[in-house]
């Protein structure tokens, strides 16, 4: 698709990689409506973008989409703007063994990124499938296909993502929807509190800045890839992950052992990627 007929919903926007995408898009000349919680943050990004954007193309509304009155007025702005590309891109972190974490922790993060981009998607699916072409892009992680000692709650509702958008795929193979997935692995935005940057500097994972998870969500809306996984070496260790997981459960007795050492986790502020 060309980015320049594309009219895009994208949630998260206030994040890091949300407001980098957001820049790519305009860019590239594409509508965008910026969606997230936090409407001052979501403010003064939209006038900071709309600033070199024509008339028209920068939008925001802030709204809570784990809610039904939420998703059903950003359904109606989405129809009224043509929507035709959907960005699911907002989700909340969480950090730390299952045994720190609380019900409503679990609850908050399996609602925000599993349940919330499955009901925004099926509120939407029937106008996308009027369209000519449309595009739903789900932004996943890494850690939707590894599992790692710390992300159980978190990789729970990114494995649910994938799944969700591989099944979707299927679903609608041979109509008018593309439907795509993208997995970056860690990022550097504030989405990571200070323990998790520890954690990923003591164990030795790479970090992306925002900018290049932007460039991929643009080529793969352009080409209309269906699935890409970001850096190496983690391309491979999902592969082999996906084909023989047990190989893999004896690599990880660092992060075991960091995951294991005193700290006192700060306290997770929601922040939408």
């Amino acid at each position: 698709m060309r980015l320049s007929d594309c009219s895009v919903l994208l949630t998260g926007a206030s994040g890091g990689i949300g407001a980098a995408t957001a820049r790519a898009l305009i860019a590239a000349g594409a509508r965008v409506l910026l969606v997230a919680r936090d409407g001052q943050r979501l403010a003064k990004l939209a006038e900071a973008l709309a600033a070199g954007a024509r008339d028209g193309q920068v939008a925001a509304f802030a709204t809570d989409l784990t809610t039904a009155a939420g998703r059903s007025d950003l359904r109606n702005l989405a129809i009224a703007r043509r929507v035709n590309v959907l960005v699911n891109n907002a989700g909340t972190p969480c950090f730390g063994a299952l045994r720190e974490t609380d019900d409503a922790r679990i609850a908050e993060v399996i609602g925000t990124n599993l349940v919330a981009p499955v009901a925004l998607t099926r509120a939407l699916l029937p106008h996308l499938s009027a369209l000519p072409r449309a595009t739903i892009l789900n932004v996943g992680s890494t850690l939707g296909r590894l599992g790692l000692p710390g992300f159980s709650v978190y990789s729970a509702s990114k494995f649910g993502l994938r799944g969700f958008t591989e099944a979707l795929r299927r679903e609608l193979a041979g109509s008018r929807v593309d439907v795509l997935y993208l997995a970056p692995r860690a990022t550097r935005t504030p989405f990571n509190d200070d323990r998790v940057s520890a954690f990923n500097r003591a164990t030795g994972a790479r970090e992306d800045p925002p900018e290049a998870v932007a460039a991929a969500i643009v080529r793969m809306i352009e080409r209309r890839t269906s699935e890409r996984q970001l850096g190496f070496p983690e391309r491979i260790a999902v592969r082999v992950n996906g084909l023989v997981p047990r190989w893999l459960d004896g690599a990880f007795a660092k992060h075991r052992a960091v995951l294991a050492r005193p700290a006192t986790p700060p306290e997770l502020s929601e922040e939408t990627v």
